[in-house]
């Protein structure tokens, strides 16, 4: 395929968008099942009849994401039908043309290739490509037949060698679609960044009405099926179909490359490893596992390395940007040991502090401690799930503490933190989604003694919808000020973290919406923070 193969598409089917730095302007897409194809040439068998495609099949929009100095993960589906669990695709393979280029018109083409969209992963698409130069921007786009998918941007990281004086990126989680609107990626898309962690809890398997819950739109008309909590592969698929058929999610797709990782919410609630909340035999629990495991592969922008293995699947990571930020994506949810005292917020759980119990797994925690130990970084990101921090949720001694968060794997937290002690790892900072609250935490060698070292920040981002309107605080809230000296802010409101680094100095802007129960709510910034990176602990900016 050339370049010159995406010329002459009919305006009515013309899908890529005009596009500046800072702005996408994306079409509504409609869900349905995705699939799956990859970045091989098509074989001599493939089915190549794109006739066979009658309407526009990218309703679902193009992502990006996993950066690498000369590399990065494009993505799409090809879904020209609503709903339909074969996403109105032929049960055949389809070939799918792809472009990459220095600028949005695509008049600098630097690399372009054919995918193919296969059925049995229903007809999505991950193209790893390589060959890009270090800290660059770039624009994308495919085409199957006449149609052209929207226009994506996106920007690998700076090389290993290189020493970035700044980055910028945003850090998002939680996104129950029936909560409410996007109206958070709505506004992201007019940040200027380099990329977006996005921290769990991408869809949920909870029920969505006919109208779409509080987006109340008789327009939807979703089915039935979707009162049905997801355990197959379908229905996960056909979740991820309503999820990614938002335009606000899909323009903040298409705007920024995306690092991801999952929580709870993308299996069933507070799950742990094979162990199901809702009492299913852990052989029937691993196959639905595997089954949300292998559709959010489908559906987010990663690589082979990351496809799963039935059950299991390898989420945790690593990225440098240069020598100024290594990032290290854990998956604290797949191998983690039971919850203590049978979940939930417990006080006096003497089985939270067994030094046996694990969060990570003893391959994970291993692999984190090598790469903090060996990392050149000025910054050290820990994208994380649950809060790390100490949060006593009462005045009672002792307190109510939550055994899904850290707080119920107090020996590995503090194994992990005796080691940043003492192997003097500086720039520690950690990312975390799952509270659907904003709070700002210094993290502190012992977080009983208010003397103690503190080894770095914490950085929790409240929920993009989940939780509802919300408010900016409450009698909980206000409690938990008065436990936890090291908690220096928090807030129930929507929204996302905006995070700015220079080589000494780590900036965090809380930007919040009043309301996600009707559109277009404005955004504000609720509170910001600096931490030093020679002398760690939050201070308002």
């Amino acid at each position: 395929m050339r370049s010159g193969d995406f010329t002459g598409v009919d305006d009515e089917v013309r899908r890529a968008a005009a596009v500046t730095r800072r702005r996408f302007v994306t079409l509504t897409g409609a869900a349905a099942a995705v699939a799956f194809g990859t970045n091989l040439p098509i074989s001599s068998t493939a089915f190549a009849d794109e006739a066979s495609v009658r309407s526009d099949p990218f309703t679902l929009g193009v992502a990006s994401g996993d950066p690498l100095p000369d590399a990065v993960v494009l993505w799409t589906r090809l879904v020209p039908q609503i709903f339909d669990p074969m996403g109105g695709m032929p049960d055949r393979n389809v070939p799918v043309q792809w472009q990459v280029a220095r600028d949005d018109r695509f008049r600098q083409v630097v690399r372009d290739g054919t995918a193919t969209a296969r059925p049995e992963y229903r007809h999505a698409v991950h193209v790893d490509v390589r060959g890009l130069q270090p800290a660059s921007e770039y624009f994308y786009r495919f085409k199957v037949g006449k149609y052209l998918s929207p226009v994506g941007r996106t920007r690998t990281v700076p090389a290993a060698g290189a020493k970035p004086s700044r980055m910028r990126f945003a850090v998002a989680s939680c996104q129950n679609y029936p909560d409410g609107f996007y109206t958070a990626y709505r506004h992201m898309v007019n940040e200027d960044l380099d990329a977006v962690f996005f921290l769990g809890d991408y869809i949920y398997e909870n029920a969505i009405n006919p109208v779409g819950g509080n987006r109340n739109d008789a327009a939807l008309e979703i089915p039935d099926i979707f009162q049905v909590a997801p355990d197959t592969l379908d229905l996960y698929r056909l979740r991820y179909s309503l999820y990614k058929s938002d335009p606000d999610l899909q323009a903040a797709h298409a705007a920024f490359p995306w690092i991801v990782t999952w929580d709870d919410h993308e299996v069933e609630d507070n799950y742990a490893a094979g162990v199901s909340r809702g009492n299913k035999p852990v052989e029937d629990f691993l196959v639905q596992r595997a089954n949300a495991y292998r559709a959010y592969w489908e559906h987010m922008p990663l690589r082979p390395l990351q496809e799963p293995a039935g059950p299991d699947a390898q989420l945790y990571r690593r990225f440098d940007f240069g020598d100024l930020m290594r990032v290290s994506v854990l998956d604290t949810r797949q191998y983690r040991d039971d919850q203590s005292c049978g979940d939930g917020v417990k006080a006096g759980c003497t089985e939270a502090d067994d030094p046996a119990r694990t969060l990570m797994g003893a391959a994970q925690r291993t692999w984190l401690a090598d790469g903090l130990a060996g990392s050149g970084a000025r910054w050290n990101l820990l994208a994380n799930q649950v809060m790390v921090a100490k949060q006593r949720n009462s005045l009672t001694d002792p307190p109510l503490v939550n055994m899904d968060a850290w707080d119920g794997y107090t020996a590995e937290r503090q194994q992990l933190f005796d080691e940043i002690s003492q192997r003097d790892i500086k720039g520690v900072f950690v990312i975390t989604g799952d509270t659907h609250t904003n709070y700002a935490a210094d993290l502190k060698l012992d977080f009983d003694d208010l003397n103690s070292p503190t080894l770095g920040v914490e950085l929790v981002g409240t929920s993009i919808t989940s939780g509802g309107d919300g408010s900016d605080s409450n009698d909980q809230l206000a409690l938990q000020l008065a436990a936890n000296p090291h908690i220096k802010f928090n807030s129930f409101q929507r929204g996302y973290v905006r995070c700015e680094l220079d080589r000494d100095l780590m900036r965090a802007d809380y930007l919040v919406i009043p309301y996600i129960s009707r559109p277009n709510a404005p955004l504000s910034t609720r509170a910001s923070f600096v931490s030093e990176r020679a002398n760690p602990g939050l201070q308002p900016a």
